[in-house]
């Protein structure tokens, strides 16, 4: 077997707009606390051509992107689309990188060079192909996350504590998934940790770059490994926010810190604890796929825009966030009836992807994916070591489980209006359905 690490810098000037945390709230970044990057793992063996994994510092990717990505890695490498999978940490103290309504303004030279620096990622990855082992653990990983839509979140002074847990601890990832990639000479060349939180500990109020608390958690052990590559691998996060969130931006820094320090050490534990895996085939697969939507008439959002137009001008000033979230709508709105009138498609498909590394599956969605659809993924796997990988080459925003799609809210209905699509009819059983079939086709009993 061969492993190769690369890794490429994807940090933006200093002025560009962070991503998330409201409509049109102007977060203009102030400098640079960690450095964004793109890091990548690719893998080969004798019977195929390598894969490659790129997680990237950055809040979501969309599918123009990836392609654009996959495109100059198979011209620099040969190397085909479906062997590459270009996946996300998801912070939110990096630029926006694509069409979000009201959720930060991308920056247009950023977006445009943003593909050749993944790429760049992935070609030195590939290029730096070298025999090695991977060795995988399973950790404990607590005191990080807590369920924001069925627990309660606690105060500052008790998450800091280094005995916190969550009230239901079953309900957030109490565990990560440790990769170690040595060279022959037994040096550790990259490791890959896999987790599931929402990775945010920052407030609307920070306006510093940095990759939030996986992607500090990161460089703190590259930094005890020198020469070493570092990915995080982010899961469910869809519904597990991090124990410090929204408190002042002083205080959100120093709980930075602290979160990326409780990561770290349980990267550090599965580097001590991993134990090799035997290779022997190595494949991926990348099909396009179109998910169910609720169904709208060109009168439904004739009456929702209409609605929405009210809120805006009877609101007291631009100023108002009841009025900005009405612009959001509104805007979505107005391209829904849009499309509609010029007869053009409101929704497109995306890809979903699934890799096997020996006994690892890697099974890759464009989501944010809540607890309970990732439990039935990897509870009905073939995969001996099955890794859900979230927020990977595209954005479709939230994969909520079936009890927050029936309330709905803002996973189910507001966020697909940020990205100018419509609400899911059922992803829950869907993403589901569509993972196992790619794990079927790459452990199944014909496989």
């Amino acid at each position: 077997m061969r492993i190769g690490m690369g890794r490429s810098d994807l940090t933006p000037r200093v002025g560009v707009e962070l991503a998330g945390f409201g409509p049109f709230i102007n977060r203009h970044s102030v400098g640079v606390r960690d450095r964004l990057w793109a890091r990548a793992m690719a893998f080969e063996t004798d019977d195929g051509a390598p894969v490659v994994v790129v997680s990237n510092d950055i809040c979501v990717i969309y599918r123009a992107t990836t392609e654009r990505v996959c495109e100059l890695v198979q011209e620099a490498t040969g190397v085909p689309p479906e062997r590459v999978m270009v996946c996300c940490t998801h912070t939110h103290s990096g630029p926006e990188s694509g069409g979000l309504i009201g959720w930060a303004q991308a920056d247009p030279p950023w977006v445009e060079l943003l593909p050749d620096r993944i790429a760049r990622a992935a070609i030195a990855a590939i290029e730096d192909l070298r025999p090695a082992t991977l060795s995988h653990a399973r950790v404990p990983c607590e005191g990080i996350g807590v369920n924001r839509e069925y627990d309660q979140r606690p105060t500052l002074e008790e998450a800091l504590r280094e005995d916190w847990r969550p009230a239901q601890p079953e309900l957030t990832d109490t565990e990560a998934n440790v990769l170690v990639a040595r060279d022959e000479a037994g040096e550790m060349i990259g490791f890959a940790g896999s987790f599931g939180c929402h990775p945010v500990v920052c407030c609307a109020q920070t306006r510093w770059i940095h990759g939030d608390f996986c992607g500090v958690g990161t460089n703190l052990i590259e930094r005890e490994h020198l020469g070493s590559v570092g990915l995080f691998l982010q899961g469910a996060n869809g519904d597990v926010n991090t124990c410090v969130v929204h408190e002042p931006e002083q205080e959100s820094l120093l709980a930075l810190d602290v979160i990326a320090a409780r990561y770290a050490r349980a990267v550090r534990h599965g580097i001590a604890q991993a134990q090799p895996l035997e290779v022997d085939r190595i494949d991926a697969v990348r099909p396009e796929v179109q998910f169910s939507r609720r169904e709208y008439s060109l009168d439904d959002f004739r009456a929702l825009l209409a609605e929405q137009e009210a809120i805006i001008h009877a609101g007291p000033s631009d100023d108002d966030r009841e009025v900005r979230m009405a612009v959001v709508r509104a805007t979505a709105y107005r391209r829904f009836i849009d499309a509609m009138e010029q007869g053009r498609q409101i929704v497109h498909p995306t890809f979903i992807q699934g890799m096997r590394i020996g006994p690892l599956g890697l099974y890759a969605a464009p989501f944010e994916t809540f607890q309970a659809v990732k439990n039935d993924i990897l509870g009905g796997a073939a995969a001996p070591i099955p890794l859900l990988v979230g927020v990977a080459n595209d954005s479709l925003g939230y994969a909520p489980d079936r009890t927050v799609a029936a309330r709905g809210g803002y996973a189910a209905d507001q966020v697909p209006l940020m990205q100018g699509t419509l609400p899911f009819a059922n992803i829950h059983d869907e993403l589901v359905e569509a993972l196992l079939g790619l794990d079927e086709g790459l452990f199944g009993a014909g496989s």
